[in-house]
């Protein structure tokens, strides 16, 4: 989860719904409430860890916390040197995702069909917003922090791609976490662990009362995220009256793409193409693992 929120997107909440943890994880985030308040002033430790599944969520966010620290430096370098082959790997993760998150459809009717079709317009309209510029006040770090970690929880809406239509992708993700920047971190936190409690309790009752039509929702804005992932594109900068690139920190300001089919078959190309297949087949395995453990 945590190398698939690094990346713009592609969700971790994805992930969690492949390999099943997607439920488990929103109500052990949802358990910290008023009981486990009340455990832990009586001193109840064995029991509130039983009731806010503990064990799990360290697990989980170690994981997450691992990924992004050593992720951070590694996109860092594999953005600049070899992008096309970073997008289309993981523009295979994400084609894969919409088979097998959509297959948990137990019932298809017409508002679980519905509820795909208004989950690919959002998606897709979502993809097409201008990207904001870059802001490092704390009251709109905070507001980056809720936002991001409700899309990062949220299948097929990647945090990090918010984050970029926020104008503070690289500020957070890139160089604050490369360089533990804890005047950025610090509100960024507050900010995602509010809204990851609040946003838990929302989406758990949404889930449990209308399951399918969630899953059909979810699905479709995996399959309407995969414009964004399209390995071949070319940067359109953002530009000033006299039709000048905008610098910020010496480096052009991205603000969208203009996305094209290679008309030539050469080594970049076919190299791109195994790593869009090596993506699929990597959630076919974590799919097929997770079914394994469930069992």
């Amino acid at each position: 989860m945590g190398a698939a929120n690094v990346i713009p997107g592609v969700s971790g909440g994805t992930i969690a719904l492949i390999t099943g943890v997607f439920e488990r994880l929103i109500n052990a985030i949802k358990s910290f409430n008023g009981e486990a308040l009340k455990l832990l002033f009586k001193g109840k430790i064995k029991d509130l860890i039983k009731h806010v599944d503990l064990y799990f969520l360290v697990a989980i966010f170690s994981g997450m916390f691992i990924s992004l620290i050593t992720l951070a430096r590694v996109l860092d370098y594999l953005f600049v040197n070899y992008p096309v082959f970073v997008w289309a790997f993981f523009f295979g993760l994400i084609l894969a995702s919409v088979y097998y998150v959509g297959k948990t459809i137990k019932k298809w009717n017409v508002s679980v069909i519905v509820s795909f079709i208004v989950g690919v317009t959002v998606a897709i309209a979502i993809t097409t917003l201008n990207p904001a510029t870059q802001n490092d006040s704390f009251v709109y770090l905070v507001v980056c922090g809720v936002v991001a970690i409700c899309s990062m929880i949220l299948p097929g809406l990647s945090g990090s791609f918010i984050l970029i239509l926020m104008g503070n992708y690289e500020l957070v993700m890139i160089h604050a976490v490369k360089d533990v920047d804890l005047r950025i971190l610090i509100p960024v936190a507050i900010g995602a662990g509010g809204g990851l409690v609040a946003f838990s309790h929302v989406l758990s009752w949404i889930y449990k009362k209308y399951k399918d039509q969630t899953i059909s929702v979810l699905t479709g804005f995996i399959l309407g995220s995969l414009g964004i992932l399209w390995p071949w594109k070319n940067p359109i900068y953002r530009v000033n009256d006299m039709g000048e690139a905008i610098l910020k920190d010496g480096e052009k300001i991205v603000q969208s793409y203009s996305r094209y089919i290679p008309d030539t078959l050469n080594t970049e190309v076919i190299i791109a193409l195994l790593l869009i297949v090596i993506g699929f087949v990597s959630i076919s395995l974590i799919e097929k693992f997770a079914n394994n453990e469930n069992k």
